[in-house]
């Protein structure tokens, strides 16, 4: 497999061609002149879910909506905001909105050109940010909102702290046996609330490399060590905070051990083994996740 493979591919989330503007943000006066802008829109959010009419997500005219607007981007000349409604209780959120329903951008994935699914996948994350950084994790004081949405600062005048946006590092990896005929390593995760196989991921911890990451949580969920590592893509994965690294591995083992508290079961799948286990279960990956694409095209022979 080509480790750029994926990375060409329409991975879900990723791709937004928004201009963040990230040059021109931190001024004022040009963040007011774009909520003025009668062609700006805005997503507005409730508690991390999208509100919708008709079972699409409701997006409204900038100028009309007196809540604070966070800025996704510029597409062309049309600037394009979040805002987040979470104060209000779900009855005042969908009467503001002009909505009937609030429903989790994922559930909507499907439904939705891919463009809309990245924006509002990247206004649940960047909104959810700031309704859990409202002070400062250094002093304790209120945190204010900057460059329109992409920096809080501390009012501490002793501290002035910067806080930007995080995002937690994980990686996903399709472990691929070296002997013919070849097999892919999935487990059953205790936690998952799918139920079925998927492949292994775990987060990054600190003072790893994402090579190192891989290593480590293969071996600690199956108990495995790999030969090769190659990176094939990523994913923004905002629910709440993720950006999921999608790795290809080899391995010369094939017992597995697995550690019994995240990972129930492990099995090796040969792809006849693995297109009949997708067809009887119509399971493979989650339809909006990168492990999806990594799964078909393996099974592709890809």
């Amino acid at each position: 497999m080509n480790p750029a493979t994926l990375a060409t591919r329409a991975i879900p989330y990723a791709g937004l061609r928004l201009d963040r503007g990230g040059d021109r943000r931190g001024d004022p006066e040009w963040v007011a002149g774009l909520k003025a802008d009668p062609a700006a829109l805005v997503r507005p959010m409730w508690r991390d879910e999208c509100l919708v009419r008709d079972g699409t997500p409701v997006v409204l005219p900038a100028p009309g909506v007196a809540e604070d607007l966070v800025l996704l981007g510029l597409d062309g000349e049309t600037p394009h905001f979040a805002t987040d409604l979470s104060g209000l209780s779900r009855e005042e959120a969908l009467a503001r909105a002009g909505a009937d329903a609030t429903a989790d951008v994922r559930s909507l994935f499907a439904g939705l050109p891919p463009a809309e699914a990245a924006a509002f996948a990247f206004a649940r994350g960047l909104l959810r940010w700031h309704r859990y950084q409202g002070y400062c994790g250094r002093c304790g004081s209120p945190a204010e909102c900057r460059h329109a949405g992409h920096l809080r600062v501390c009012t501490n005048p002793d501290c002035g702290q910067l806080l930007f946006p995080r995002i937690e590092p994980a990686v996903i990896t399709l472990v691929e046996s070296a002997r013919t005929p070849r097999r892919c390593l999935l487990a059953r995760h205790r936690a998952s609330k799918l139920g079925g196989y998927s492949l292994l991921a775990g987060f990054v911890e600190v003072g790893e490399s994402l090579e190192d990451a891989v290593r480590r949580e293969i071996h600690e969920e199956a108990g495995i060590s790999l030969t090769r590592v190659d990176y094939v893509g990523s994913q923004p994965w905002p629910f709440p905070a993720g950006l999921m690294v999608g790795f290809r591995a080899v391995t010369e083992e094939e017992t597995i051990t697995v550690d019994g508290s995240e990972i129930a079961e492990g099995r090796w799948f040969t792809r006849e083994e693995l297109r009949e286990y997708a067809d009887t279960t119509q399971r493979l990956g989650r339809a909006d996740s990168i492990d999806r694409i990594m799964l078909t095209e393996w099974l592709a022979g890809k």
